[in-house]
């Protein structure tokens, strides 16, 4: 599978299920789906990760494009890459893009996945923080 086509799905879902939870629900309504454990929480985040540094949009919005022109010329570049950082690469790109697309959008990044002991995030997120492990662990497996 290409990054790019990999990217865009992930892109594509994770917009997709951020419209239909703020369709769906107003901001700080939740449905448990496994009572105490997996709810769908609507968050309006102006945050980073975890709601860290909320309100430093223009701050974030430079970072991903950043992170996004890096991750293209990583994939533009002429020496092959591994499958593993090809997924990690699309995968962070994709996950990037969405929340780049919510801060230019909305002026906050939609998150709904709630699992009680952890702050709400989106697929996104979860595509970014999958990617950079993978890249993290092909780091340190290269070293070895």
């Amino acid at each position: 599978m290409r990054p790019w086509l990999i990217a865009g799905l992930i892109l594509a879902v994770d917009q997709l299920t951020k419209f239909v939870v703020a369709a769906a629900f107003h901001p700080g309504e939740s449905l448990p789906l496994v009572p105490g454990a997996l709810h769908l929480t609507y968050v309006q985040n102006t945050g980073a990760a975890f709601g860290l540094l909320k309100g430093a949009q223009v701050l974030f919005i430079v970072l991903s494009l950043a992170v996004i022109a890096w991750i293209a010329r990583q994939f533009l570049a002429e020496r092959p890459l591994t499958a593993t950082a090809l997924w990690a690469y699309a995968l962070v790109l994709g996950g990037a893009a969405g929340n780049l697309i919510d801060r230019l959008r909305f002026g906050y990044v939609v998150d709904f996945i709630d699992v009680r002991v952890w702050p709400v995030f989106n697929l996104g997120d979860s595509a970014i923080t999958i990617g950079v492990a993978l890249l993290i662990w092909r780091a340190l497996a290269t070293k070895r």
